[in-house]
C-alpha cells in the first residue's frame, strides 16, 4: 500500500498523526529545515518522537531541506549524526553539499530528495539515484501522465504531495520572499508574498498568485496503480487538530482501498481551505479555477474537539499486530513470548505451575489472558498456548508474563539501528583566483544582440536554446566576432517537452555550440548525455564549498553561486570550478506553471509588456518562459557597475550580466559601463542581497 506521510510541527502533531493512521511523519529540528517558522523540536523531543513513532510502527523523516553555508555544514552534520543515532528513518535534503556531507558522515542514513530540488523529470530522478538517494519528491506541478511515466522508469521511490498548500512558483526556484523581504524560502523563512494582493494596470485588486490548496482526494487508487511509493500531506505550520483530521481521512481511504467520500471532503474543507481545493496540475487543467484565498471563518470548534479526542490523553487508537505464545508444562517454569510482524521475538519466564486443586488451567483461559492487550499499542491477532494437564497458575502470573513480553517488545521496537558515524571533514580548500572576473552575457532573445555588444567581446554569451535554434544567424555572428556561445537551457522542462528541446540542441550542435547552462538537475544530466559541456546556473542552489566539489565530481565545467548570498560568503567558498555571479539584471523572482497573463485577460499576450503591481505600487515585469510558463522579474534592476572593488576580489571567474527587458542598445550600454567605458545607470536599481542579511 502507498505510504502516507504526515506533517508534524510539534510533539502534539506527531501524536495526532500517529494516532490517526500515518505510516510516517516528517519534522525538523535545528535551523536547517524549510519550516523554520514552525515550532520544531529540541534534540530530546526529537528522540522522544522517534521512540513514540517506532513503537507504533510509524517511520520518521527529518527535514534538513535548506541551503546551507560552509559555516553551517558542521552543525548540520551534528544534527544528522544525532538523527541517525536516535533512529530517524531518512533525511529530506535540498542542498547538494548537504548530500555530500551526509554520505561522508552518516553513510547508512537514507536520503530523500526534497521537492526543493525542483525534480520534475526522469533525468532528474535518475541523477538523484546516482547521488545515492533512495527516494525523491516530485514537483507539485506535474500531471498524472508525467508522474506515471516517471514512476514506470524510476530506479528509486517516488513521493508526491497529495494534500495541502501549493506554492505559486516551482519549489526551489522562488526568490520573491528573499529579494523583496530578506526572508528566503530556500532557507526556510518564506514570508509567502504570493498570498498578498497584486493586480494589473497599476491596481493591486486581485490575488493572481494565491493558489487553492491541493487535494488529490479522488485519485488515490490511480496513484497506487501508478506505483507512487508515498503520498505526502503538507502542513508543518498547521495545528495538531488539522493534522489529525487530514491524516485520518486519507489513512482511512487508503486502508480501505477507496477514495475520500463527499462528506470527508467537506470535513477537509472545514479544517482548512482557500475557497475549496484544486487538482488542476494533476489533471492538467490549469487556469483561474485553481486560485483562491483564505476567507475569515469561525474556527470549527466541534470538529477540532472531535479531532483532539483521537490523540489526547492516553488514547491508543493505533494498534500494532502481534502474536502471543505460552508454554505451561509440569515441573517447568511458565514461558511466554510475543512476536511482531517484523519478526522481533521477546520471551519471558515465570513461576513453575502447581498441580491444580480445583479447576485446572485450560488452553482457552491462557490464550484469553494473552489476548488482553488493552492499554498498550498492541493488538494480539493470534494467541497460541500449549498447556499441560491438571495444572494451576495464578492469573496474576499470566498477566505479568504478558506485560513483560510486551514491555520487552516495546523496548526492542524502540531500539535504533546500528549505523556508521564518521567525522565530517570539509576537505581541502582551493585558493581564490587573483584576476578580476571576465564578463559573460545572458540574453533572453536573439533580438537583444547587436554589433556594439559583440565589439565589446564578452567572454561567453548565453542564448536560450530555442532562440539560438530559431536564429542560427545570431549564433554565427557571435562566432565570427570571436564570442563563444553557450545554450541556456529551460529552467523547467518536463519529459513531454524534452523532444522539442533536443531538436533545438541538435541544431546548436550542428552550429558548433559545445557548452550549455543548466539550472535544474534534469537539465544537467540531459545536456551531458547529449555531449555538452555543462555549466551550473543559479537554480542549482550553490551555497557552499561542498556543492562546488560535488558539481566538479559530476563533471560540470562551471558553476553560478546563489544570488541570495552576501559577498563575504561568496569570497569564502572554495571554488573548485570557474565560478560566476549575477552582477546585473532583473533578478528572477518566480517561475510559474500557471500563465497569470492568460488567467487575467484570457489571451497569451506574453510578448507585450506585462507589469504586475503590488500593494506598494511596485511593478514587476512578467515575461514568457519556455513552455508557456511565466517568469516574474524584480521591479528594480540589480546594478553593481560602481561597486567593482567589492566584487572583483571575490575569486570569481565571471560576472554575468542578465538582460531580460532591455533592448539591444541598452544591453551594449550596460556592458560598456561595466567595462568602465560608458555612463549608463538605471533610473531605479537595487544592490540585490549581496549587502543584506538574508534569513
Amino acid at each position: 500500500m502507498m505510504e502516507l506521510l504526515a506533517p508534524a510541527g510539534s510533539m502534539e502533531a506527531v501524536t495526532a498523526a500517529v494516532q490517526n493512521g500515518a505510516d510516517a511523519v516528517y519534522f525538523g529540528y535545528g535551523d536547517f529545515n524549510a519550516r523554520r517558522g514552525a515550532r520544531n523540536f529540541t534534540r530530546e523531543e526529537a528522540a522522544a518522537a522517534v521512540s513514540y513513532c517506532h513503537l507504533r510502527g510509524c517511520k520518521v523523516n527529518l527535514t534538513l531541506n535548506t541551503l546551507l553555508t560552509d559555516r553551517e555544514l558542521p552543525a548540520a552534520a551534528e544534527v544528522a549524526a544525532h538523527a541517525s543515532d536516535i533512529g530517524v528513518d531518512a533525511v529530506i535534503v535540498q542542498d547538494l553539499g548537504a548530500v555530500r556531507m551526509l554520505r561522508q558522515s552518516v553513510p547508512d542514513l537514507p536520503i530523500h530528495g526534497s521537492t526543493q530540488m525542483t525534480v520534475h523529470s526522469l533525468d532528474g530522478v535518475k541523477l538523484c539515484a546516482d547521488l545515492g538517494m533512495t527516494r525523491v519528491v516530485l514537483g507539485r506541478e506535474l500531471s498524472r501522465d508525467q508522474i506515471a511515466l516517471i514512476c514506470r522508469e524510476a530506479p528509486i521511490e517516488i513521493e508526491i504531495f497529495g494534500h495541502g498548500a501549493l506554492c505559486m512558483c516551482w519549489s526551489g526556484q522562488c526568490y520573491f520572499s528573499s529579494v523583496i523581504g530578506g526572508r528566503s524560502g530556500n532557507r526556510g523563512m518564506c514570508a509567502q508574498p504570493c498570498r498578498l494582493n497584486y493586480g494589473w494596470n497599476g491596481r493591486a485588486d486581485e490575488y493572481p498568485l494565491s493558489l487553492k490548496d491541493l487535494s488529490l482526494a479522488g485519485h488515490l487508487r490511480e496513484l497506487q496503480e501508478m506505483g507512487v511509493a508515498c503520498l505526502k500531506l503538507e502542513g508543518r505550520m498547521k495545528r495538531p487538530e488539522y493534522v489529525a483530521i487530514v491524516t485520518g481521512i486519507y489513512a482511512g481511504a487508503l486502508r480501505e482501498g477507496r477514495e475520500p467520500t463527499p462528506q470527508e471532503v467537506e470535513i477537509l474543507t472545514q479544517a482548512f481551505s482557500r475557497q475549496g481545493f484544486t487538482d488542476g496540475y494533476y489533471t492538467d487543467r490549469r487556469g483561474r479555477s485553481m486560485f483562491g484565498t483564505r476567507l475569515e471563518e469561525k474556527e470549527p470548534r466541534e470538529l477540532y474537539a472531535q479531532a483532539r479526542a483521537t490523540y489526547e490523553g492516553q488514547a491508543e487508537n493505533r494498534k500494532e499486530p502481534v502474536r502471543m505464545y505460552a508454554l505451561i508444562q509440569p515441573d517447568q517454569p511458565a514461558q511466554a513470548a510475543a512476536e511482531d510482524r517484523e519478526g522481533r521475538v521477546v520471551r519471558a519466564v515465570g513461576p513453575v505451575p502447581e498441580e491444580a486443586r480445583n479447576v485446572p488451567l485450560t488452553r482457552e483461559k491462557v490464550e484469553g489472558q494473552l489476548m488482553r492487550t488493552g492499554g498498550t499499542p498492541f493488538l494480539c491477532e493470534k494467541a497460541t498456548a500449549k498447556v499441560g494437564d491438571n495444572l494451576s497458575l495464578p492469573l496474576s502470573a499470566l498477566n505479568d508474563l504478558r506485560r513483560r513480553v510486551l514491555d520487552g517488545l516495546s523496548e526492542a521496537r524502540r531500539q535504533p539501528p546500528q549505523r556508521r558515524r564518521e567525522a565530517y571533514q570539509p576537505g581541502v580548500r582551493y585558493e581564490n583566483q587573483k584576476e578580476p572576473p571576465v564578463f559573460t552575457v545572458w540574453l533572453r532573445t536573439a533580438a537583444q544582440l547587436n554589433a556594439n555588444l559583440l565589439k565589446l567581446r564578452p567572454a561567453l554569451l548565453y542564448l536560450p536554446a530555442d532562440e539560438g535554434a530559431a536564429h542560427p544567424d545570431a549564433v554565427r555572428r557571435c562566432q565570427q566576432a570571436g564570442v563563444t556561445v553557450a545554450a541556456s537551457l529551460p529552467r523547467i522542462c518536463t519529459d513531454a517537452e524534452l523532444p522539442q528541446l533536443e531538436q533545438d540542441l541538435a541544431v546548436l550542435r550542428e552550429l558548433g555550440v559545445e557548452q550549455a547552462l543548466a539550472g535544474t538537475w534534469g537539465m544537467v544530466r540531459r545536456a551531458q548525455m547529449l555531449g555538452f559541456q555543462v555549466r551550473g546556473d543559479y537554480g542549482l542552489g550553490v551555497y557552499n564549498s561542498q556543492t562546488m566539489k560535488e558539481l566538479k565530481r559530476l563533471g560540470l565545467i562551471g558553476a553560478t553561486v546563489s544570488f541570495e548570498m552576501k559577498f563575504p560568503q561568496i569570497r569564502d567558498i572554495s571554488k573548485t570550478l570557474p565560478t560566476e555571479f549575477i552582477a546585473y539584471g532583473r533578478l528572477p523572482l518566480m517561475i510559474t506553471e500557471n500563465c497569470i497573463i492568460y488567467n487575467h485577460c484570457g489571451r497569451h499576450t506574453c510578448n507585450n509588456v506585462n507589469l504586475l503591481t503590488d500593494r506598494k505600487g511596485e511593478r514587476f515585469p512578467v515575461v514568457k518562459a519556455w513552455g508557456c510558463r511565466n517568469e516574474i522579474l524584480n521591479s528594480k534592476k540589480l546594478f553593481l557597475a560602481d561597486k567593482q572593488k567589492d566584487w572583483q576580489r571575490l575569486g570569481l571567474w565571471g560576472a554575468r550580466l542578465m538582460f531580460t527587458t532591455e533592448n539591444a542598445l541598452e544591453c551594449a550600454q550596460v556592458l560598456e559601463r561595466y567595462m568602465n567605458q560608458g555612463k549608463y545607470q538605471p533610473n531605479d536599481f537595487t544592490r540585490g542581497l549581496y549587502y543584506r542579511d538574508v534569513e
